[in-house]
Parts: C-alpha cells; structure tokens; sequence
C-alpha cells in the first residue's frame, strides 16, 4: 500500500532525508521518499498513517495524514 502525507517545514536535500530517515524506522515501511517542493512524503508498506506523523513530527516537521 502507498500512503502520501504532508510534511511542512522542509527546506533542503539534508531535511529530506531526515524525513526519510524517520519514516524508514517505522515498523511496516519498505519504501519512503519525501519531496519538500512538493511538502509531501509518499510511503510504501503497511505502517498506520498515525505513526507516520508522529515519526514525522518527532524528527521535527509538522506531517498531516
């Protein structure tokens, strides 16, 4: 399964990849790739939107599922 969500405040190549970082270590993702022109990430695998967020938002961004 794909999921996209939102993410503000990424501004550079080094936050994309903290967000992909973050995203990575969530139990059930296989794929993640963040786009800050776009401010969204696209996930792939079976991780609940909820804890996409909250990764996202503890590596410091603001993410909306």
């Amino acid at each position: 399964m794909a999921l996209t969500i939102t993410v503000e405040g990424m501004t550079c190549g080094h936050c994309e990849a903290t967000v992909e970082e973050a995203l990575q270590a969530v139990s059930g993702v296989t794929e993640a790739t963040a786009d800050r022109e776009a401010e969204e990430a696209t996930v792939t695998g079976d991780a609940d939107a909820a804890s996409l967020v909250q990764a996202v938002e503890d590596a410091g961004y603001t993410a909306h599922a």
